[in-house]
């Protein structure tokens, strides 16, 4: 006999699903990392290339994208949707990294995404490095924490 969770199970995308979803700093940083390495880092204006979709039919998420997307798409599933967990991390990588010599403004969450994403679109910037920061940022934090 059949439950009624065995008769409605279905497929969930990893993506989707909230048993995929980080739930720590580190773990943000993690799969954020893994959705850089799998996808690109994209260095621009926005979040991912053609984000009116004038040009592109792919999803968002299956997009290069910068690491403030990354670590947004990673708590959310979606690179524009915020979330605490997101601008946790965001806050605490934006205090690690320095572009040109200095640290974030002192500010709110859009100075902080400002800055990770100026360290992201430095003209030397490669996906490889955008990763292993991210990676030593997750080590970095569980040691700390």
């Amino acid at each position: 006999m059949a439950t009624s969770s065995q008769i409605r199970s279905r497929v969930i995308p990893l993506h989707r699903s909230p048993q995929a979803r980080p739930t720590t700093v580190p773990a943000v940083y993690r799969a954020a990392a893994r959705l850089l390495a799998a996808n690109g880092l994209y260095q621009g204006g926005d979040f991912v290339p053609d984000a009116f979709d004038r040009e592109m039919d792919v999803p968002h998420f299956l997009r290069p994208m910068s690491i403030v997307a990354a670590l947004k798409c990673a708590v959310s599933g979606d690179p524009h949707r915020t979330s605490l967990l997101a601008d946790e991390a965001i806050a605490v990588l934006a205090l690690r990294l320095e572009v040109d010599g200095e640290g974030p403004l002192a500010g709110g969450i859009f100075d902080l995404e400002a800055h990770v994403d100026a360290w992201g679109d430095v003209e030397s910037r490669t996906t490889e490095s955008a990763v292993a920061m991210l990676e030593a940022a997750a080590d970095a934090n569980e040691v700390a924490a």
